[in-house]
């Protein structure tokens, strides 16, 4: 089973690293679906993932539809704040990869994209009234590591004894 971040459009290259750097954290595969609101050789998508990029499993796509015909019939949920359904409440254990995609940071995903698969949209709960989304790369973190939680962490280090621990030394 392996989690899969899909970014529709990002149009941040901040956001992009920082999410590049959660993959490589959690052995998460990133997918880019094109077009992208910047370079891959943009200084601040490298300064965000600082040195981590060799280490993530990055798939460039197209298009949507690229990216529909590479996905099959796996799992999808689309990660909205138009959804009557809270991320939480989904099972994430199911012995198959999992793919979560999240739209560009100033206009989200297409709308009838959602509405063709609205059964599959999540929401994380915020106060709407305050701010007009949460940031992207905060999203995709807090969705991506409660899909780990509900697995058990897999293949991830709970503990780790550093050289120079803190807490030990």
């Amino acid at each position: 089973m392996t989690n899969h971040i899909v970014l529709f459009e990002p149009q941040i290259p901040a956001n992009t690293g920082n999410i590049a750097r959660t993959c490589a954290a959690t052995n998460t595969t990133l997918h880019l679906i094109e077009p992208l609101g910047f370079s891959t050789d943009d200084k601040q998508l490298k300064r965000a993932g600082l040195d981590y990029w060799h280490d993530v499993n990055i798939i460039h796509h197209a298009d949507l539809a690229a990216f529909l015909d590479y996905l099959g019939d796996r799992q999808l949920y689309l990660i909205t704040k138009f959804a009557d359904r809270i991320y939480s409440e989904a099972d994430f254990t199911k012995d198959e990869d999992v793919f979560f995609i999240f739209g560009k940071e100033t206009t989200g995903l297409p709308e009838t994209f959602m509405k063709e698969n609205a059964e599959k949209c999540l929401r994380i709960p915020m106060n709407d009234e305050h701010v007009r989304s949460l940031n992207l790369s905060n999203t995709a973190c807090m969705i991506v590591y409660e899909a780990l939680r509900q697995q058990g962490f897999p293949n991830l280090e709970l503990t780790h004894t550093y050289e120079n621990d803190k807490l030990k030394g």
